[in-house]
């Protein structure tokens, strides 16, 4: 099954969408909500880890890779031990079916999707959600069955204000945009020429199969997805850029939590 993301502005919202995802025959289990806007309370209901000591304090975030405390095997926890999401702090699962699943650190690894591509958020929208999150919105993700189960919940999503995965790529760019500008050109770049590729390669540095990694060690890789773009010098300026991009992003979540 591959799912079908929703971005709402804020987690009422989304929680009215996934409830009107549920007549279309989408089983309860397979609809859940992701948001940063976590209380205490709910803190409170997640479960630690075993090795770990009673207390969310330890447990968020101190695992490297994912997922803490969920609930059951199935789908829900192979997309969330992909999701780690750099400058946010905790997300929360909320599953319709049963509450609070779970909650997913912060960001403390690269390369987070490398084996769940197939089940998981699509590896080249990954950082588009992370985005939307660390902004406070929450996303709706649901699990069709088959293909005219994703038109239509694709259709009621957008119905209830979703914003598309287009429009909110493009919020996303509008963050470095300014700033990579600036240092572009003042290494002596015409930006306006050449930032269709500098973006693609900035934008191929947040992918999760390329997170961590120097343009070298994902050259193959890069030739197999933009070929001919990535052999063009903006491309490679932007992933040298967006690589940095991600590190800092990450040495921030790092940092927060020391």
């Amino acid at each position: 099954m591959k799912p079908v993301v929703g971005v709402f502005k804020s987690r009422a919202a989304a929680q009215i969408a996934a409830a009107n995802i549920v007549p279309l025959g989408i089983p309860r289990d397979n609809i859940n909500i992701l948001t940063p806007d976590v209380t205490q309370t709910e803190l409170a209901q997640l479960p630690t880890q075993a090795a770990e000591q009673p207390g969310m304090g330890k447990a968020i975030g101190a695992t490297v890779g994912g997922a803490i405390g969920l609930a059951a095997a199935g789908t829900l926890p192979a997309l969330l031990g992909s999701l780690l999401v750099p400058g946010v702090g905790p997300v929360l699962a909320i599953g319709l079916a049963g509450g609070v699943l779970g909650a997913v650190a912060g960001g403390v690894a690269g390369g987070a999707m490398e084996s769940s591509t197939t089940d998981g958020l699509p590896e080249d929208e990954l950082f588009v959600y992370e985005d939307a999150l660390r902004q406070g919105h929450s996303a709706v993700v649901a699990l069709p069955a088959n293909d005219q189960q994703v038109e239509a919940v694709r259709g009621v999503l957008e119905d209830a204000g979703a914003e598309s995965i287009d429009r909110a790529r493009e919020m996303w760019w509008l963050g470095p945009r300014d700033a990579e500008k600036e240092t572009y050109q003042l290494h002596g770049g015409n930006f306006d020429e050449d930032e269709r590729y500098f973006r693609c390669g900035f934008e191929a540095a947040q992918h999760s199969a390329n997170r961590g990694r120097s343009y070298e060690e994902c050259r193959a890789r890069l030739g197999d997805r933009y070929p001919g773009a990535h052999e063009r010098e903006p491309f490679q300026r932007g992933y040298k850029r967006g690589r940095a991009y991600f590190e800092a992003l990450r040495g921030h979540a790092t940092t927060s939590k020391e």
